[in-house]
Parts: C-alpha cells; sequence; structure tokens
C-alpha cells in the first residue's frame, strides 16, 4: 500500500494508533513508546511530511492528513490481523513481535490471502476444529 520504509511505516502506524485516543500527538509521545531518540522521531516526521502524511511543525503537534489516516488505518489493521492469525495458527510465540517483524515484509497480495484464512476459520468453526486437531496431532509426531 504505502513505499515507506519498515521504520517510517512504525512512526505512522504509531501516529495513527495515538491520533485515535488523543487529540495532540507529540514527539516525545512517539520517542517513549517507539524506544527512540528525539532527533531520530524529528527526522522521520520530516520524511512524513515530504511524503505528505502528517502535518508538522517543528516544536508542534503532529497530525495526520488523509493520506496519512489511510495508511496509518491498513497499518493498524494489517498487525491486528497477522496478530489474529497467529492466534488461529495456536503458534507458540510472542505474537506481537513475530507480526511485527512479519508486516512490513509481506506483500499486499500475502496479506489479502491471510485475511482470506482468518475469515474462512472465522465463518467455518468446524474447519477450525479440524486445523487445531492436525497442528496439534503433527506437533505430537514431530517430538
Amino acid at each position: 500500500m504505502g513505499t515507506l520504509t519498515p521504520s517510517l511505516e512504525d512512526y505512522l502506524e504509531e501516529i495513527y494508533r495515538f491520533s485515535l485516543s488523543t487529540d495532540t500527538v507529540r514527539v516525545t509521545d512517539l520517542s517513549i513508546k517507539l524506544g527512540v531518540s528525539l532527533p531520530s522521531v524529528t527526522k522521520a516526521l520530516r520524511k512524513l511530511k515530504s511524503g505528505q502524511y502528517i502535518y508538522y511543525q517543528r516544536y508542534g503537534e503532529i497530525n495526520l492528513s488523509e493520506k496519512g489516516k489511510k495508511l496509518g488505518n491498513f497499518l493498524v489493521k494489517r498487525n491486528q490481523l497477522l496478530q489474529e492469525f497467529l492466534v488461529l495458527i495456536n503458534t507458540d510465540c510472542d505474537i506481537a513481535a513475530e507480526a511485527e517483524a512479519m508486516e512490513h515484509y509481506l506483500s499486499e497480495a500475502t496479506i489479502r490471502s491471510i485475511q482470506a484464512i482468518v475469515t474462512f476459520l472465522n465463518e467455518n468453526p468446524k474447519w477450525y476444529e479440524v486445523l487445531l486437531e492436525y497442528i496439534t496431532s503433527s506437533s505430537k509426531t514431530k517430538e
């Protein structure tokens, strides 16, 4: 969907998340949430501003443009979808970290296919039970 680097996608995703719960998003909020320095945030914001994803004045508030809102919404939904997928396949991992690792490297076509699988399994609980039985039995044969 976007042509941003994985790092810039993370910034935009967090700006979008903040925008859902607060009227003002500030550089310090992003610095703390993402665990990065203030200069790193400022540099990323300049890039997002030049790509017309945000409106930002130095030392001011950060606001999303329509383009930024649209991509931010996509990024949040993509993350939620991947977390749901990982739960559905009964994987034993740090779900949030795994979804974060996956999200930047999957094509939109793969994301659409994962969405189809998640929707299918949610709409067909009997097939989901079959899948879980298969996953459980195949993991026992490997031990």
